[in-house]
């Protein structure tokens, strides 16, 4: 067994009228608890408690409103275990709770103009409505999934890994011309 970190999908990439590939290590820690509680453990890394479906950024660093009692804060890697207990630290006393979910997600980036068709194809959300600076959780074919605008070429989805390869196919399908993917039997 090797002691090599590495995403889910390592280099996977594919090309249809949007680039879907798998975005590499990223580090993601899970927060519940009161957020109003939570924001003076953040304030030291200049994020802001997001509002709701939303995501607010500082540098290299985004924290995103998850439920009305969960953040998701990403990061780069490197720094995901260190921070965690930090926060912890920070937090101890609080009902809160703290989860490094780093090596458990997937994350996925769809590039190019018709990003938001192809994810379309297997989401129910408004997608034309949707800005930069959002977050939804929804389900893309029967696979739990946050997504969000990076920018106006950019959507990323975060998945559980256990699901990455059946998600990297799905989102291969559904950035094809012409194609509709089959969802259920």
């Amino acid at each position: 067994m090797s002691d090599q970190i590495a995403s889910a999908l390592p280099g996977a990439e594919s090309k249809g009228f949007v680039t879907v590939a798998e975005a590499g290590l990223c580090g993601m820690i899970t927060l519940r608890g009161d957020l109003a509680r939570l924001s003076f453990a953040l304030a030291p890394l200049g994020l802001e408690i997001p509002a709701q479906r939303a995501i607010t950024q500082a540098g290299e660093r985004s924290l995103a409103w998850m439920s009305p009692d969960e953040l998701l804060l990403m990061l780069p890697y490197a720094e995901a275990a260190e921070m965690t207990g930090k926060l912890q630290e920070e937090l101890r006393g609080e009902f809160a709770t703290v989860a490094n979910v780093s090596d458990a997600r997937a994350v996925f980036s769809l590039k190019g103009e018709g990003a938001r068709d192809a994810l379309a194809k297997l989401c129910p959300v408004d997608f034309a409505a949707f800005e930069p600076g959002e977050i939804r959780r929804t389900r893309a074919g029967q696979v739990a999934a946050a997504i969000w605008v990076a920018d106006a070429q950019e959507m990323r989805l975060v998945c559980f890994r256990s699901v990455a390869q059946y998600m990297f196919d799905l989102l291969t399908i559904a950035s094809m011309p012409g194609s509709e993917p089959r969802l259920c039997c």
